[in-house]
């Protein structure tokens, strides 16, 4: 089996990387939502974003 992560067309709010890394991990998109704006307390979480939304590929 051949995962590979990429950025969500179909559960998107803003560029969708929340919703690959749920497609991903087979969770909800709304618990990694949740957990990015737990870290976006800090900075940790909006940078990750930011840099996740221009590396992973659409779907």
């Amino acid at each position: 089996m051949n995962k590979k992560l990429y950025r969500s067309i179909s559960s998107r709010m803003i560029c969708g990387v929340c919703g690959g890394i749920g497609e991903y991990f087979n969770i909800d998109p709304n618990v990694v939502r949740i957990g990015f704006v737990i870290l976006g307390c800090g900075g940790v979480g909006i940078i990750t974003y930011i840099v996740a939304a221009i590396i992973l590929p659409e779907k």
